[in-house]
Formats: structure tokens, C-alpha cells, sequence
């Protein structure tokens, strides 16, 4: 009786993933439909406006017609200074100036010191990335730089090579800043102008939140040359630390210029503008996904900058597979151990929503037998870091993270990345999938796709401009899985829950002491 009811409740388990997978793909191909009747009725609409506006045609050929002859004499009569003038302050769409930049094919070609494509060999840079063809050349005339290339393209050194080239001859301190929104990708950037900069004696500082404060003021009074900073740690020192200001600074650089330009950093971003000075300051703005508001990009006080954009607004490289997995209800848990156990052996980053998630996943990845770290807001400074080392050497296979290690992270080894949740905009998605196939190698991206995901998925496809297509599974293995993985998750939850308990006793127990010596202080006074 026992074999027959196990069987039969396995049976009627397969019978309502089937129906779940089968209502999702129901609803993705009603929402397609939707999409294609909307265009047929815009075509019948466009064919109606058609004949009117054939008529209005032939007047706008000769009101243009007219116009091409004026321009063609004023032009004639105009002398050849002014006409090279009038190229210059012609600036496309109000701020912004794109450009033919003279490439070049090895650094060597570029008027760099000795000691900078000493660095450049040293790092086998030998051939210059796309963003990097296209930035550098107008960068080193001093233009103010707009940069848009896919993640994983080299844009840290597009921005770092022009400003130590110059820095070279001023030799200043406190001569340029870099803004990150994240305290990882901050310190990654101060490795890459280690590395370009060793040579030259250049000294570096990273200045972000989560680190002592004092430490930072110590080394901020070194003088350094280039700055790395998150904005809110570095709007404390502008305000706190005595004889740190930058009334001198040459460059300004804003890595992931999007988000920083958001409103989350906007009020801290406005403040540090207004300290820093405008005339005579080089401005570049970095990123995978740059907004389009002008009024954004104005906030930056850019002078004529020359937009340099190799790919798209919503990009991904040609080397990164993209797929989904429709997972029924429920079974989320179970499919993420499954891909995991058919990349054993790979390295992985598994991007959550929620920080209870990363650090509920990667508990349930340790306790299968999976090397795993989390990486989260809700850690220090120090284990934050720790956890990126462990991943970055090896020890650790899987990292399981929130969106603070989407961005700009540059970790080369990484095989796949799997979207356990599905990002609420595109942007996210754009940044966590390029984690993967960077520097020209190849990767792979999955996202986990529940009845509540496809929404989401529907304008990431959208933006994308082509369908993501399905991977395909072998469901008798994961439903194979499923009690395991789901008596595991049970003892996690259980395991997380007790930690939560003894982190609030701590904290009552820390605020009684506290208030008992209090009580005594007033006893003896």
C-alpha cells in the first residue's frame, strides 16, 4: 500500500508541473499574440496615414530642395575658419557629440609615456578593445568622454590610460576622482590603476563605506594622486576630514555613469558637484546601459563630450549563450541544484533578489556538498571582501550574490550565470549576465522563468529584441531530487532561523549592559 500511494502522489506531482509548465507557455503565447496584434493594427493604421502623406511629399522635396541650395551658398560666401567652427559646436542630440575616432591597432602607436606601454605590455595588452579604440584617442586630446560598451570590454582601462598619461606630466595630488556605486567594483578599479600606474609611482586610494574612517583620513593625508571612492563615504570626508578638499581636481570619472546619475545616488552625487570645480575639470561617464535624459548627463557639467557607444543601449556580447528554464511552483530550489550538479566542476554566480535568499542558497549549497559563498549587503566590509577572494582563488566554485556584484565586477573565470531571480528591470539583467563571457571568451546564462517571472522575462526578451530559447531538462532526475533538496531547504530555514534568534538575543543583551552602566554612572554621580 505504501509503493502505491508513494507512486501515486509522484504521478499526480508530475501531472501538476506538467499543467503549470503548460498554463505558463499558455500565457507567454497570449502575451506574443497581444504583441503581434498590436503591430497589425499599427501597420493598418500606417497605411491609411500613407496616402496623406504621399501628398505631403513632394512639398517637403522642395521645401528641402530649397533649403540644401541656401545652405550651399551660404557655405560658398562663408570663409574656411568659420566653417570648421560651425563642425565643432555641432552637437547631436543637444549634449552630446559622437565622432570618428582615428583607431589605432597596438598602444605603441598612441603618444603615451615609456612608462605606460611598459604597463600595457606588462598586462599583455597588446591589442585595444573596441571602447577602447574609440575613447582613448579623443580622450588624450582632453575631451570630456560619454563611453557605452558592453560589460567586460575594458572600459576601466579606456578612462585609466589618458588620466595617468597626463598625470605624468602635471604630477599633482588629488588629481583625479573615480565614482563607483559599489564598494567591489571601487576596488577593482584601484587594482587596474595599480597595475597601469606601478611603474610610474602613482599613488592610489579607495575610499568606501563599511571601513574605518580614520584609516581613510590617514591615507587621504598622503596626498594621493587618484581617488576611488563610493559617493556617500566620500561626501563624509569632503565634510569631515580636515585639509582633504578637491578644489584641484583635473578628472572626474563616473564607472556605471547610469546608475550613479540615478535617484538613489542623486541628492550625494549633486552635493560633490557643487564642492568640485568646473572650469577646467575633464569629465568621462562609463557604462554597459547609459541613460538617454540629456537633463541626467547635464547633472555631470559636461563640456561637448564625444559619445563613443560600440554596442547598443541593451547589449550583450555574441559570446554569451542566454536560456531559460520554465520551473512549475514551487521547484525552484530543486532546479537550481540540478543545473548546479550539471556544472559540477564550473565556476557559478547565482544572483538573488532578496539577501535572505543569497544567504539561504548558498547555506543549501554547503549543506549539499557544493562550495559556496554569499555575497550581500547585510555583511561587513571584511566578509564581503573575503567572500570575493575565496571565489576569485578558486576555493569556492559557486558564488551566490545579490545585484551588488552585478556591476563591473571583472572576475574572468566565471563558466555561467544563473538568474534564480528574475530582475525587475533590464538594466539588472544586462549587468548580471556579464559577469560571464568576458574579454572576448565564451559563457552562459540561465534564468530560473516561475508563472510569476514571465511578465519579467516578456520585457527582458523585448529588450533584448529576440526570444531567449528554452534548455532543455531531464525531468525524472530533477523529480528525483526533489525530497532531498526539500528536506535540505527545511533544515536551512530551521538553521537560519536560530542564527536570527541568537543575533537579537546578542543585541538585547548588549543594549542591557548598556543601559545598566548607564544607571550606574548616575548612581555615582
Amino acid at each position: 500500500m505504501g509503493e502505491r500511494r508513494e507512486k501515486f502522489r509522484r504521478v499526480k506531482s508530475m501531472r501538476c508541473d506538467e499543467l503549470s509548465l503548460s498554463a505558463i507557455e499558455q500565457r507567454r503565447s497570449q502575451q506574443e499574440a497581444k504583441m503581434a496584434g498590436k503591430v497589425t493594427k499599427t501597420e493598418h493604421k500606417s497605411s491609411k496615414q500613407e496616402s496623406s502623406k504621399g501628398e505631403l511629399k513632394s512639398l517637403a522635396e522642395k521645401i528641402k530642395k530649397r533649403a540644401l541650395e541656401k545652405n550651399q551658398e551660404a557655405s560658398e560666401k562663408a570663409p574656411e575658419g568659420s566653417e570648421a567652427e560651425e563642425e565643432a559646436e555641432g552637437v547631436p542630440n543637444d549634449s552630446e557629440q559622437e565622432t570618428e575616432a582615428a583607431h589605432f591597432e597596438s598602444f605603441s602607436e598612441l603618444n603615451l609615456v615609456p612608462e605606460l606601454i611598459e604597463a600595457c605590455e606588462n598586462l599583455k595588452y597588446s591589442k585595444p578593445t573596441p571602447i577602447q579604440a574609440e575613447a582613448i584617442p579623443p580622450a588624450l586630446e582632453g575631451k570630456d568622454i560619454i563611453g557605452l560598451a558592453q560589460t567586460g570590454s575594458g572600459k576601466t582601462a579606456a578612462f585609466a590610460i589618458p588620466i595617468l598619461n597626463q598625470l605624468w606630466h602635471d604630477q599633482q595630488p588629488y588629481y583625479a576622482c573615480v565614482l563607483a556605486p559599489t564598494r567591489e567594483l571601487a576596488q577593482q578599479i584601484k587594482e587596474t590603476f595599480d597595475s597601469l600606474g606601478g611603474a610610474m609611482g602613482v599613488r592610489t586610494t579607495c575610499i568606501v563605506g563599511g571601513m574605518n574612517m580614520i584609516d581613510q583620513a590617514r591615507d587621504l593625508m598622503r596626498k594621493p594622486h587618484i581617488i576611488i571612492a563610493t559617493p556617500g563615504r566620500l561626501m563624509d570626508h569632503l565634510e569631515n576630514t580636515k585639509g582633504f578638499s578637491m578644489r584641484k581636481l583635473k578628472f572626474l570619472v563616473m564607472d556605471e555613469a547610469d546608475r550613479l546619475l540615478d535617484m538613489e545616488f542623486g541628492p550625494v552625487l549633486d552635493r560633490i558637484l557643487k564642492i568640485i570645480p568646473t572650469q577646467g575639470r575633464t569629465t568621462y561617464l562609463f557604462s554597459a546601459t547609459m541613460t538617454s535624459k540629456i537633463d541626467k548627463l547635464q547633472r555631470a557639467s559636461l563640456t561637448n563630450p564625444v559619445k563613443c557607444a560600440v554596442s547598443t543601449k541593451y547589449q550583450t556580447v555574441d559570446t554569451l549563450i542566454q536560456t531559460l528554464m520554465v520551473v512549475p511552483g514551487g521547484l525552484k530550489n530543486t532546479f537550481l541544484i540540478y543545473l548546479l550538479n550539471e556544472f559540477l566542476g564550473k565556476t557559478a554566480i547565482v544572483f538573488t533578489r532578496t539577501k535572505a535568499n543569497a544567504e539561504r542558497i548558498a547555506t543549501l549549497c554547503n549543506l549539499l556538498e557544493f562550495s559556496a559563498t554569499a555575497l550581500h549587503g547585510d555583511l561587513n566590509q571584511n566578509q564581503r571582501t573575503g567572500a570575493l577572494d575565496l571565489f576569485k582563488a578558486g576555493r569556492r566554485s559557486i558564488l551566490v550574490a545579490t545585484d551588488v556584484a552585478a556591476r563591473g565586477l571583472d572576475i574572468p573565470s566565471v563558466d555561467i550565470v544563473i538568474n534564480y531571480d528574475i530582475p525587475v528591470d533590464s538594466k539588472s539583467y544586462i549587468h548580471r549576465v556579464g559577469r560571464t563571457a568576458r574579454a572576448g571568451r565564451s559563457g552562459k546564462s540561465i534564468s530560473l522563468v516561475s508563472q510569476y517571472d514571465l511578465e519579467l522575462i516578456l520585457r527582458i526578451e523585448d529588450v533584448l529584441g529576440r526570444k531567449l530559447p528554452k534548455e532543455n531538462v531531464d525531468k525524472g532526475v530533477i523529480l528525483s531530487l526533489r525530497d532531498t533538496v526539500d528536506k535540505a531547504n527545511g533544515e536551512v530555514v530551521m538553521e537560519l532561523n536560530r542564527r536570527n534568534k541568537e543575533k537579537v538575543a546578542r543585541g538585547k543583551g548588549r543594549r542591557s549592559r548598556m543601559h545598566s552602566r548607564e544607571n550606574m554612572d548616575k548612581e555615582e554621580q
